[in-house]
């Protein structure tokens, strides 16, 4: 096994890492029976109010950002990008976790935060404008990684890395597409914390 490989694998095996499983845990909510049943940072927060939110968007984040850090290190900016693509992967379908995962968009977030800090900032703009105006997640994730694959594209990078981070913004689309159902239907909830959950 190559070691571009091995760093690959470990960076699928780090996004599979469960963060909203161990911080519910640990505030008395079960993302994965409890809300939406995403075990993400927009459900946490919801369920366990702004520290479990936050300590889940960081976690998660922190996977896509160590793994593309580790890959560019090891093997320069094409095996950043695909160690990043993994941890996002790995989230999404975690093999711990019998391929049930999250949606992907703070792992994302923090795989382009490391390889395209300007793109990253750009999205985190776009994202906090939307989900001010919309209040729902789910729009402004998809509005966000919209931008951001715009944004890497405009920047000029090589066609790879732009398809790359094409495809990881087609699983997240793909991921939300529950949340796509239930906005035409007008079910889809606001990302505000619900009244029954504990106290943070």
């Amino acid at each position: 096994m190559t070691a571009a490989t091995l760093v690959v694998v470990g960076a699928y095996l780090l996004g599979c890492f469960p963060t909203a499983a161990i911080v519910g845990r640990r505030s008395g909510f079960d993302p994965d029976a409890s809300g939406s049943g995403n075990p993400g940072a927009s459900n946490s927060f919801r369920l366990g109010g702004r520290r479990a939110g936050a300590l889940v968007l960081l976690g998660d984040a922190g996977k896509g950002a160590a793994a593309c850090a580790v890959g560019m290190v090891a093997g320069g900016r094409s095996l950043g990008v695909a160690a990043g693509a993994a941890a996002v992967i790995g989230h999404v379908v975690p093999v711990t976790r019998r391929f049930r995962g999250g949606k992907g968009v703070a792992t994302a977030a923090g795989m382009v935060a490391v390889l395209e800090p300007v793109a990253a900032i750009a999205g985190a703009v776009v994202w906090s404008a939307t989900v001010t105006l919309s209040r729902k997640a789910a729009v402004a994730s998809l509005v966000m990684v919209t931008v951001v694959v715009a944004v890497v594209a405009l920047a000029g990078r090589p066609l790879g890395e732009v398809m790359t981070l094409a495809g990881v913004a087609l699983v997240i689309v793909v991921r939300h597409r529950g949340n796509l159902g239930r906005l035409r239907r007008g079910e889809e909830q606001s990302l505000l914390v619900e009244e029954t959950r504990k106290p943070s």
